[in-house]
């Protein structure tokens, strides 16, 4: 059976909006349950952890790459140089994102990886800004301008700036951006077989150094722990996969509403599942953030009636 992710994009406009939110919605679900699935992996470490998902990923890729006969267009796209390059940037930032939220995850802080996956439609839109010179309307700016007040008043309730959530919105908002731009030319099982590839040998190198450090757990635990971390890549490469073929079905306006799922999952686990602490003044940088979240929403939703508004007009003149 063909993977969803690699599918051809065929069918109507709305056939394909509608498998792109399927595909959106199942790789967010994932994603923000993720945080009870890592704390099973315990008494693993984050740097192993994060290893074997890098290479047991970049396995059922190349198990995937072989069932579907997928090397061909692979090795063609490998001979790009510009692709490939793209591929090892989106690797790099991939595994910043894996790593700084397994650190996090594993340090219980799971309501900081929360806020990273909350704002990281602001770093969307000002990385619109600052890569692709987009020019932002006026209630954008002000939703940026919100979110920066709500950094600060969480970095005075931290004591510190939350760079745990500032990385995470960062990595994962740049990873989108090179995905998006990569868009067809590269299909999901491809790009996530070269970015593993590209950081398959930090893997190995973290790997031999816990080894030498503390020991390795996988195999010396128990089953149970050893299939978890077994099975770590495919539990990370289906949501990406998803996430790929979103990405290719819906515009990026979408993708942005589609992933508040991640946060609010977290959010909820952090909270009332895993009970972190939540002091008055985390609620009130929690309360701003989404204050600058509803304002994006707000006018992301007039900006797409304007433009259904003109193109309606366009083709009745038509």
């Amino acid at each position: 059976m063909t993977p969803p992710s690699n599918l051809a994009i065929a069918g109507t406009a709305s056939e394909r909006f509608r498998s792109g939110l399927i595909y959106g919605i199942g790789a967010y679900v994932l994603w923000g349950v993720f945080p009870l699935y890592f704390l099973l992996m315990r008494p693993a470490g984050a740097f192993e952890v994060v290893s074997w998902r890098i290479l047991f990923s970049l396995v059922f890729c190349a198990i995937l790459l072989t069932a579907t006969r997928g090397w061909k267009p692979f090795l063609a796209i490998a001979r790009q140089p510009r692709l490939l390059l793209l591929m090892g940037l989106a690797g790099v930032l991939i595994y910043v994102n894996w790593q700084t939220y397994v650190l996090a995850t594993l340090a219980d802080q799971v309501v900081e990886t929360s806020l990273g996956y909350f704002i990281n439609p602001i770093a969307t839109v000002l990385l619109g800004v600052l890569v692709l010179r987009e020019r932002l309307r006026r209630m954008q700016w002000v939703a940026i301008a919100v979110s920066g007040v709500a950094v600060v008043v969480l970095s005075v309730g931290y004591g510190s700036v939350p760079w745990i959530a500032l990385i995470l919105a960062g990595s994962f908002g740049t990873y989108g951006l090179v995905k998006k731009h990569v868009g067809p030319r590269v299909d999901a099982v491809s790009g996530l077989t070269l970015e593993t590839l590209w950081i398959a040998p930090v893997a190995v190198v973290q790997l031999i150094v816990v080894s030498q450090l503390t020991g390795l757990v996988i195999g010396t635990v128990s089953v149970g722990n050893t299939l978890l971390l077994v099975s770590s890549g495919v539990a990370t490469a289906i949501p990406l996969l998803l996430f790929a073929a979103a990405t290719r079905r819906l515009p990026l306006v979408y993708v942005g509403f589609v992933q508040f799922i991640v946060p609010i999952l977290q959010f909820v686990i952090g909270v009332f599942v895993l009970h972190e602490p939540m002091p008055p003044a985390r609620w009130a940088g929690f309360a701003i953030v989404w204050i600058s979240l509803l304002i994006l929403i707000v006018d992301m939703v007039r900006a797409a009636r304007v433009t259904r508004a003109t193109q309606n007009g366009t083709q009745q003149r038509g």
